[in-house]
Formats: C-alpha cells, sequence, structure tokens
C-alpha cells in the first residue's frame, strides 16, 4: 500500500495542468482504474484478509483523493497566473458588441395603438383565439344562415369551438366582465379560410375597440378613431365614411384610408381603387348588448373593428401582407 501511495502522489505531484492531473486521477480512481481493480478483487479473498486489505485500500483511496483536490488547487492557480502574465487587457476597449434583435412591425404598431388609446382611458384586455361559436356569431347578431358561418370562411375544431373570424367576441365578453360605463380594446389574432392575395391572408391582426355609456355618438367614435390614426402615422391622414352593413352594429359605417402604398393611384393592395377598407364600425345593435348582459334602454354603445395587419401596411409601405406571417427574418429586419 505505501508504494502504491508513493507512485500515485508521484505522478500527482509530475501534473503541469488541469487536463493532466484530470487524466491521473481517473487512471487511478476511475471505472477502469487501478484502485478499482483492487478492490474489485477483495470478493476473493479469505474473510480474514478482506477486512484488513479493503480498510487499507479505503485509506489508499481517501489519500488520493486528497491529494488530487490539492494539487488541483495549485495547478488551477498557477494556470490562472500564467495567463494574467502572457495577456495584456486594456480596460478601455470596447466590448464585444451583442447583437439586438429587431422588432417585428406589427408588434410596433400594435404597441402604438395600445399606447394612444391608453392615453384616452380605455382597458387593454386579450380574449382566446379558440372561441366558442356562440360569442364569435349567435351573441353578434349574426343569424344561422349567414355566409361567415360556412367551412369556407371559418375554421372550426374537432372540439365544436371556431379560430375566432374577427376580434369583435370580445364585446360580448367585456360587457359581461366589466361594469359600464366603461371603454376598451382587444387586439389579437384572427382566423379566415380564405385564399391568400396581396391585400388577403388565413392569419392577420385586428384591434376592437368597445364604448359603453348611457350615451354615445357617432362624432365621439370618429373623433377616437381619428386620433388613433394621426397617433400611428403621426399626420393627418384622408379618409372617407361610407355606409356598411355588419349584424353587430346598426347603423354600420366603413372608414377606409387613402392607400398610402399607391398613394391613391391603385395598386394590388386597395384593389386599385386607391381606398384601403380600414375601419369597420357603427353604434352596437342591442341586441348585442342584451347578449352582453345590458338593457339597451339604459345603455348605448359604439365599435369598431380595425385591421392591424392592413394598417401596418400603409405604416410602413408594404406591399404584400403575405409578408408579415412569413416568419422571415430578412423582412423584420428592416424596421
Amino acid at each position: 500500500m505505501d508504494e502504491l501511495l508513493r507512485e500515485a502522489l508521484g505522478e500527482i505531484a509530475a501534473t503541469s495542468t488541469v487536463a493532466i492531473l484530470k487524466d491521473v486521477e481517473v487512471r487511478w480512481l476511475g471505472k477502469k482504474g487501478r484502485l478499482t481493480s483492487l478492490l474489485k478483487e477483495l470478493g476473493g479473498l479469505p474473510p480474514e484478509e478482506r477486512k484488513a486489505r479493503g480498510q487499507a485500500l479505503n485509506a489508499l483511496k481517501q489519500a488520493i483523493e486528497e491529494a488530487v483536490d490539492i494539487r488541483r488547487g495549485e495547478v488551477t492557480r498557477a494556470e490562472a497566473e500564467a495567463r494574467a502574465a502572457d495577456e495584456r487587457i486594456d480596460p478601455t476597449l470596447p466590448g464585444t458588441p451583442v447583437a439586438a434583435g429587431r422588432l417585428h412591425p406589427l408588434t410596433r404598431v400594435v404597441d402604438e395603438v395600445e399606447d394612444v388609446f391608453e392615453r384616452m382611458g380605455f382597458h387593454i384586455l386579450d380574449y382566446p383565439e379558440a372561441e366558442r361559436e356562440a360569442f364569435n356569431f349567435d351573441h353578434l347578431n349574426i343569424p344561422a344562415d349567414h355566409p361567415a358561418r360556412d367551412t369556407q370562411d371559418t375554421f372550426y375544431l374537432p372540439d365544436g369551438n371556431v379560430l375566432r373570424t374577427h376580434t369583435s367576441p370580445g364585446q360580448v365578453r367585456a360587457m359581461r366582465e366589466l361594469t359600464p360605463p366603461f371603454r376598451a380594446i382587444f387586439p389579437g389574432r384572427v382566423y379566415r379560410c380564405e385564399a391568400t392575395d396581396a391585400s388577403h391572408e388565413h392569419t392577420f391582426h385586428q384591434v376592437e375597440g368597445l364604448m359603453i355609456d348611457r350615451s354615445v355618438s357617432i362624432a365621439n367614435m370618429l373623433s377616437s378613431m381619428m386620433t388613433l390614426l394621426e397617433g400611428v402615422f403621426r399626420r393627418k391622414v384622408e379618409v372617407r365614411l361610407r355606409p356598411g352593413f355588419f349584424p353587430f352594429v346598426e347603423p354600420g359605417f366603413e372608414l377606409d384610408l387613402r392607400c398610402m402604398v399607391c398613394g391613391g393611384s391603385g395598386c394590388p393592395v386597395c384593389k386599385r381603387s386607391g381606398w384601403v377598407e380600414l375601419l369597420p364600425c357603427g353604434l352596437v345593435n342591442p341586441n348585442v348588448i342584451r347578449a352582453g348582459g345590458l338593457d339597451p334602454a339604459h345603455w348605448e354603445g359604439w365599435a369598431f373593428g380595425l385591421g392591424l395587419s392592413r394598417l401596418v401596411m400603409m405604416r410602413y409601405g408594404i406591399d404584400d401582407i403575405r409578408w408579415l406571417m412569413a416568419g422571415d427574418l430578412r423582412f423584420a429586419r428592416q424596421f
């Protein structure tokens, strides 16, 4: 045992790096090491010799482990001192630059929209994308035979729910959750089972706005929407208001924005019309107010549904909506 200990200590003392020390440690204490082999031989010894030899081998193992630990500390310090002596460190040099990511243009515009409405006292709410059919259609005064319910427009899930086709279900949910009067917006992703082109995508983003009070007006609704557009574009924009039909508002309107991709001359984004349908809106239908658990005799409301994806296209001059969901980092790095 004394001879084995002297041999092991000699090898440990001769090591000059942590890597070499590790090799020595494995050679003596590893699964196939010399000491491990000796311990395995204990089973073949007579009982009277096994105990004494086992105690000696364990004492030898402990001594080697302690020597390895001491030498590891010495070698580690020596290596650190050697590096410090060889390397010249200039603390005034700039650090290694870290590449920062970019916010997607959609994320940028959503943040700006939320900021505008928060300053006007609106709640920012979030609702599920997998929605009950009642909230997506029935409670919004959409009849059972309405074309929007057909499978060519709506993604139906195996559990009977649907992928929401608009953010409008938030109207009913908000009326059931909040105590009026209140104002709120609900931005989020929506889904339509339709063919894609430069201005249509099966997955896109909207933001729904809702105000419930004792008395509301179309003028107040238009003022809020213009405040939003001017806040996002940071200037006055050209719009037009025209009648529109939506089951969940009465009367209903379409607020169109002069196409900022082509300047109104006509392009695939605006379908060659020079105008982009951006903000369907109107006064909340009494049937929807009832579905929200309120009495339309005492409460009124206005609502709008803003196409966030199209707003992003107008803001940055993007000529194809499919870029927004393409997942191409080259696209995101431009903004």
